[in-house]
């Protein structure tokens, strides 16, 4: 008989469940994977496919000066079973990596279920298993009876149903001569980059957002905004002078340059406590891609600014780790629970693959009695997890990999690309000695 606390059982069977699964069962331990579908799908998936993929059919970059293709070198390195498959069924796309979505998942479902240690369990899970240890990989669409289980295990307002996402720039793409630190009538100290706009400034850029094309939310998706995430969009839909008593209000503050204040003022808080990241203040939105690179650049300061993450609201299930997770995926009320992939607030199909590695090494350790570990913070493996679990609770936001969350290199570098190149070879040799350390 099967001692059940040297059990693993992995709640999802999304990319991150495979991977934490594999991961374990690959090290010699008996590992139960639930997943509900076919028996039970979600709006989104198609089949009963083991890590199918619904929204795209790219993992992102190739290149170690992406941060994407950085991040799934560094799977690579840990053994990673979703870049395994994604080779095996790649489709050109330039410089990405990007995949035939059938052969994909048909590549990873009989991996997994002919994998001696794994046993797929395709039934719901309701709530967490009472032993072993458990990996939760619900991910995004995480099943209602499950999400009411965790709202009251964690706390009704630690689990999220839906994103509203405001877009981040690097710090040093930031034309600093056009805006002032500095808060609302003085209170809390520099804590805001403010970017002050004439009223010509304002009208050029309301026109344009106006105008700008939006992504339609799918059935599955729409929802009623609250105030406190609605879209600057939808906003602005509300009348012109809307903004400027919402998230650009110039009240409170003083331009130094002119001594007076301004007609409208965007506001970018740092997102990470280096400062490398800023975030757009109330900037949260439906606008595609493209379209939010070419407005928001109209705002004094971002002419050349770049995005580490664009903004976006969508459904998307997933708790307040900078309260609840150690940096290791442990519950910190339960370290025998472990979380894992797009729940635990990181952003794409690789980080939420990497995130399950890490959760598949921890509980295999946590079954032999041993101290659950994570990457240094100078990969983007162990960069992502570091923010995840030490970013204001307060506002807490999904997060990709992005070379911003990356420890600056020692000497400066003037070039972005060799300074990307650099900091991948350090990840990397980093991972690598890491991972060695493991064995």
């Amino acid at each position: 008989m099967e001692n059940l606390k040297k059990v693993i059982n992995v709640i999802g069977g999304g990319l991150a469940g495979v991977e934490a699964a594999y991961r374990a069962a690959n090290r010699g331990k008996k590992v139960y994977l639930f997943e509900m579908r076919p028996k039970r799908s979600t709006p989104a998936h198609k089949s009963g496919k083991l890590a199918e993929l619904v929204c795209s059919n790219t993992l992102g970059g190739i290149e170690i000066t992406t941060p994407r293709g950085l991040l799934k070198k560094e799977m690579e390195v840990l053994g990673s079973l979703v870049v395994e498959a994604a080779k095996k069924t790649q489709v050109p796309a330039g410089g990405a990596l990007a995949v035939d979505r059938e052969k994909f998942a048909d590549y990873i479902t009989e991996k997994v279920e002919k994998h001696p240690n794994i046993e797929v369990i395709r039934e719901e899970v309701k709530e967490l298993p009472k032993e072993g240890i458990t990996i939760v990989a619900t991910g995004p669409l995480t099943s209602d009876d499950f999400s009411n289980f965790l709202r009251e295990y964690l706390g009704e307002r630690e689990l999220h149903f839906y994103d509203a996402i405001s877009p981040i720039v690097y710090a040093d793409s930031i034309d600093y001569s056009k805006c002032f630190w500095g808060s609302r009538y003085g209170k809390g100290g520099k804590d805001y980059l403010n970017c002050p706009m004439t009223k010509e400034e304002y009208e050029r850029f309301y026109k344009a957002l106006m105008e700008a094309e939006k992504v339609p939310l799918k059935e599955f998706e729409k929802a009623c905004y609250f105030e406190g995430c609605m879209p600057i969009e939808e906003m602005a839909e509300r009348g012109k002078e809307t903004l400027l008593f919402g998230p650009l209000k110039p009240v409170g503050l003083v331009d130094p340059r002119t001594g007076k204040r301004p007609y409208a003022v965007v506001q970018l808080r740092k997102e990470n406590r280096e400062g490398t990241l800023l975030n757009l203040v109330g900037f949260q939105t439906k606008l595609k891609y493209p379209e939010q690179k070419r407005v928001f650049r109209l705002i004094p300061g971002l002419e050349k600014a770049e995005f580490a993450r664009y903004g976006s609201i969508h459904r998307n299930t997933f708790i307040n780790s900078p309260k609840l997770l150690l940096r290791t995926l442990q519950l910190k009320k339960n370290p025998k629970v472990l979380f894992a992939g797009q729940i635990t607030g990181v952003e794409g199909y690789p980080e939420s693959a990497a995130t399950g590695i890490i959760a598949g090494i921890n509980a295999e350790r946590l079954v032999e009695s041993k101290e659950a570990v994570y990457p240094p913070e100078t990969t983007m493996i162990g960069a992502l997890l570091k923010y995840i679990t030490s970013a204001d609770p307060k506002n807490f936001q999904p997060m990709n990999a992005n070379f911003g969350l990356l420890p600056s290199l020692k000497r400066r570098v003037k070039g972005k690309l060799e300074r990307r190149k650099l900091l991948a070879e350090r990840a990397l040799k980093e991972m690598e000695k890491w991972s060695r350390e493991l064995s």
